[in-house]
């Protein structure tokens, strides 16, 4: 699995967040200039994320690191993520920050693929979506955990798609739903537009007037299958995105229900996930 890194000004932030000036412990015990080595494993099975940034912070601290899983990877319990050598000033700047990234992306990573192998064994076409209700300041992390996963970004943020709720319609009191349509289409022709809906009826009517992906919020499977009935078997037929509670539990209900998208933010709150970290002189 080939994924982006995060830049790294964005890692030396995180780095900075941690130690803003020095590392005081190291300093006043005067083992900085000592060599030693560092080893990260999973301690938890976890589908790991991030660990490629982990690398590249501890590499940015001063050490040589070798990468024995990418993001994506399955991982047993006791299965190597890193190990790195260099001074001990190093190794330990970067250790906690370093593990805490893959600790917190992998919890996000195993949640994504929880939902996508629940979801997929019922119906193998059905794509997951993680919403942006990310906790802010965490989204280039976040996203990344999520397509080591196998998930997709439902929304990189307002400015990425149309989206149209019932907020946005309270403004427009008065036009039909051809006609907020045909608004939303005129200046963004090439955008594909989702209607976000909370009954059959409004499902059925932006279905009708020409949305590309009905969003039906906080529908039960069961209303799914009633949406899915309703549009019938017509290749032109909105995409349905089940939105609202999805999470591993309930994905596969929904995939077998006829839902095409699974929209979810559960990931995003997944456990973080162990990773046994050892340091020793070396």
């Amino acid at each position: 699995m080939n994924l982006p890194i995060l830049p790294d000004a964005v890692l030396d932030q995180f780095q900075a967040d941690d130690v803003p000036f020095l590392d005081l412990t190291t300093h006043v015990l005067g083992v900085g200039a000592e060599p030693g080595r560092m080893s990260f494993a999973a301690r938890d099975a976890m589908v790991v994320a991030c660990a490629e940034e982990a690398a590249r912070i501890i590499e940015r601290a001063g050490a040589k690191v070798v990468l024995h899983a990418a993001s994506g990877a399955t991982l047993d319990p006791g299965a190597a993520i890193l190990t790195a050598t260099g001074l001990a000033a190093a190794l330990l700047r970067s250790w906690k920050i370093a593990q805490n990234l893959i600790e917190t992306a992998a919890g996000i990573a195993t949640a994504t693929r929880n939902i996508v192998d629940a979801a997929r064994a019922v119906a193998p076409h059905v794509s997951i979506a993680c919403t942006r209700k990310n906790a802010p300041g965490t989204k280039l992390m976040a996203v990344k955990a999520i397509l080591a996963g196998g998930g997709a970004p439902h929304r990189l943020g307002l400015s990425e798609t149309i989206l149209i709720f019932a907020e946005h319609r309270a403004f427009l009191s008065g036009l039909a739903e051809t006609e907020i349509i045909a608004l939303a289409r005129r200046d963004a022709a090439e955008k594909k537009i989702v209607v976000e809906v909370g009954s059959l009826e409004e499902a059925l009517a932006f279905g009708k007037a020409g949305a590309d992906v009905i969003q039906a919020e906080k529908f039960r499977p069961a209303q799914i299958a009633a949406l899915r009935s309703a549009l019938g078997g017509d290749v032109r037929r909105p995409l349905i995105a089940a939105a609202g509670g999805v999470n591993a539990g309930n994905g596969a209900e929904f995939a077998a229900a006829g839902a095409d998208i699974l929209v979810t933010s559960a990931p995003y709150w997944g456990k973080p996930l162990d990773v046994a970290v050892r340091i020793e002189a070396a």
